[in-house]
């Protein structure tokens, strides 16, 4: 992750000790949250889908995450439509979490603070991925299997 840069000089090693109370949060906070997902949590994401197409494009340093998002929108609804079965919960459950969380205006870094306020959306974001990145190539390998067929 890119949270674990090790630095030579005190100042720096003060902010990394920080940096890794602020990650161990994010983590701790994340994976509580992430067991409790259920079908109503992937309704609310579903109906929400422009609301967080919005947020992820509107902010320079998660326009990058957009695409990536548009694809976890994919494969949630295919995994509704009974179209996509080979997945378990825990990555489902990931990616609701994770795309909620940027939705949220209420979180460990409030939005609206300048400079920062997106630095905790960015980063549950870049833990999700990193969680179920396996399971979103197979996804992105079975949608083009989908399209070639």
């Amino acid at each position: 992750m890119f949270f674990n840069k090790k630095n030579k000089n005190t100042d720096k090693e003060n902010a990394s000790k920080e940096t890794s109370f602020f990650e161990e949060k994010i983590n701790d906070t994340f994976e509580d949250k992430v067991v409790k997902v259920d079908d109503d949590d992937i309704e609310v994401l579903l109906e929400n889908e422009e609301a967080v197409e919005k947020k992820l494009s509107g902010v320079n340093s998660l326009t990058k995450y957009l695409e990536i998002g548009k694809i976890m929108f994919g494969m949630i609804k295919d995994i509704k439509r009974g179209a996509y079965t080979n997945v378990p919960w825990f990555t489902i459950a990931t990616i609701v979490m994770s795309l909620l969380y940027v939705l949220n205006p209420l979180d460990l870094v409030p939005d609206f603070i300048p400079g920062i306020g997106y630095l905790d959306d960015l980063a549950i974001f870049s833990i999700g991925i990193g969680w179920i990145e396996s399971d979103i190539h197979k996804y992105l390998d079975w949608k083009i299997e989908q399209a070639n067929s």
